[in-house]
C-alpha cells in the first residue's frame, strides 16, 4: 500500500470542497458541503478498489460497496437540496454569525478531511490479498447489507413523512423511527464497520486503520444529535420532548412503555374510542372527516402532499 494515495486522496478533495463553497455562496445552501461528501467517498471507493492490490474480490466489493452506498447518499441528499429549504441547523447557524457563507468555509474544510479519513478504511480493505470465499467476507457482505438497508430504509420513511404537511411540527414515529431517535446515525456506524470485517488478513497496522470509519462515525454522533435534537425541540417543543422519553437514542429498541407507549401524534386525526361514541358524535366525526378530505386545507393547496 503506498502511503502516498491518501495524500492524493486529501488534494483532491481540498479542491472539491472549496470549489463546493464557492457554490454555497451562489445557491447559499451549506448542505453542498455534505452532497460533496457523498461523491468524495463513491469516487474514492472506486478509485480506490480499481487501483489496489488485493484479492479481485477485495477490489470489486469495495468498488461496489463504497460506490453503491455513496451514490444512494448523494441522491438522497440531492433530492432534498433540490426539493426542500436548507437545512434548519445551518439557517439557525446563519442567524447567529455574522459571515453569511464565508463562515461555512471550516465545514467544507472539515469535510475534505473527513472524506479522507473514510476513504482509508476503503483502500486497506481493497488491499487485503485474503479476502474471497472466506467466513469473513461472507460475514462483512452481510453487516454491509444490513446496514445499507437500514440506513436507506430510515431516510425513506423520514422522507416521507416529511412530505406531507399535515406532519408539520410533529415527530415521526413510525417504522424504525419508532424504535430510535436516530436510526439512519446507527445503521451508517453498521455500514462502516463491514469494511474491518472485510479487511481481515492485512497486518494489524494495516487493519487498525479500518476502526477509523466507525470510530469516526461515533464520535460524531455527539456534535450531530446534540444539534439535531436541539433544533427538533425548537421546532417542535414538547411533542419532541415526549418522544425523547420514551424512544431509544440510536440502539434501536422497544419504546418505553411498551408496547403501551404514548400514540403517535403525527396522525392528522385521532379519532373517539368507539366505547366512547355516540349516534350523534359517530355520523359528525364521520361527517368532518369527508370534509376534511373533499375541501383541502390551505396548507395543503400550498403544498399537496404525496399521492
Amino acid at each position: 500500500m503506498n502511503p502516498l494515495v491518501p495524500a492524493w486522496i486529501l488534494l483532491a478533495n481540498l479542491a472539491l470542497m472549496l470549489g463546493g463553497w464557492m457554490a454555497c455562496r451562489r445557491v447559499h445552501n451549506a448542505g453542498v458541503a455534505h452532497l460533496l461528501w457523498s461523491i468524495s467517498l463513491c469516487a474514492s471507493a472506486v478509485y480506490l478498489g480499481m487501483s489496489a492490490h488485493g484479492s479481485p474480490t477485495a477490489q470489486m466489493l469495495v468498488v461496489v460497496m463504497g460506490g453503491l452506498w455513496g451514490s444512494r447518499l448523494f441522491l438522497h441528499l440531492l433530492g432534498r437540496i433540490l426539493t426542500e429549504r436548507e437545512d434548519a441547523r445551518y439557517r439557525h447557524l446563519r442567524e447567529m454569525r455574522s459571515g453569511g457563507d464565508v463562515s461555512f468555509l471550516p465545514l467544507f474544510l472539515r469535510c475534505a478531511v473527513s472524506a479522507t479519513l473514510y476513504a482509508l478504511p476503503l483502500y486497506v480493505a481493497a488491499n487485503n490479498p485474503q479476502a474471497g470465499s472466506s467466513p469473513w467476507t461472507l460475514l462483512a457482505a452481510t453487516v454491509y447489507l444490513v446496514g445499507l438497508s437500514g440506513e436507506a430504509y430510515a431516510d425513506r420513511q423520514l422522507a416521507h413523512f416529511r412530505s406531507n404537511p399535515r406532519h408539520l411540527g410533529h415527530t415521526c414515529r413510525r417504522g424504525l423511527w419508532r424504535y430510535s431517535r436516530h436510526p439512519n446515525y446507527f445503521f451508517s456506524a453498521v455500514h462502516w464497520s463491514s469494511y474491518a470485517l472485510l479487511a481481515v488478513g492485512v497486518p494489524w497496522s494495516w487493519w487498525s486503520l479500518t476502526l477509523l470509519a466507525p470510530v469516526l462515525t461515533i464520535l460524531g454522533w455527539i456534535p450531530s444529535i446534540r444539534a439535531n435534537e436541539a433544533q427538533a425541540v425548537r421546532t417542535r417543543g414538547q411533542d419532541y420532548r415526549d418522544y425523547q422519553t420514551v424512544t431509544s437514542m440510536l440502539v434501536p429498541w422497544f419504546p418505553r412503555g411498551w408496547p403501551n407507549e404514548q400514540p403517535d401524534t403525527s396522525s392528522w386525526q385521532t379519532p373517539l374510542p368507539l366505547s366512547r361514541r355516540g349516534p350523534r358524535t359517530l355520523a359528525r366525526t364521520t361527517l368532518e372527516t369527508l370534509e376534511r378530505r373533499e375541501t383541502p386545507s390551505l396548507q395543503e393547496a400550498r403544498f399537496p402532499a404525496d399521492s
